[in-house]
């Protein structure tokens, strides 16, 4: 029996260990950009340390509430992959000499945005009336 709960605690460890080990190798991926900003806006190198580690702070903090948001609300998910189509699409445009002026990226992200704002808030009255009833 105690071999048993040894397995299943090792598991969870395993399990638990795997999952940080992502999280960190996710962390480390997408902090890459701010490496690059980092690099290109300063001229210092402890200001682009300073700025990398902020960055990475952030991203652990900021991580687990996002993540929460967007499992409640999945079409936001579907709105962020769609925005990130809309970047890949305008960073290929951009690669074959087709410039894709970024006002046009802005307000379409933006009103994107907007509308996911408005969808949220009917949403939100909407089941609150609905529970109201009952």
């Amino acid at each position: 029996m105690a071999e048993a709960e040894d397995d299943a605690r090792s598991a969870k460890l395993t399990t638990l260990f795997a999952a940080v080990v992502q999280i960190a190798l996710f962390d480390i991926v997408f902090s890459i950009d701010s490496v690059i900003t980092a690099v290109g806006m300063a001229e210092h190198l402890s200001i682009m340390i300073a700025a990398i580690v902020l960055s990475m702070i952030v991203m652990l903090i900021a991580s687990g509430p996002v993540s929460e948001f967007v499992e409640r609300h999945p079409t936001v998910k579907m709105l962020a992959l769609s925005f990130l189509l809309l970047i890949g699409t305008a960073l290929i445009a951009d690669a074959a000499h087709f410039h894709i002026p970024r006002g046009y990226l802005y307000f379409a992200v933006a009103f994107s945005g907007l509308v996911e704002m408005l969808n949220q808030f009917v949403a939100r009255r909407r089941s609150r009336r609905t529970s109201e009833k009952i």
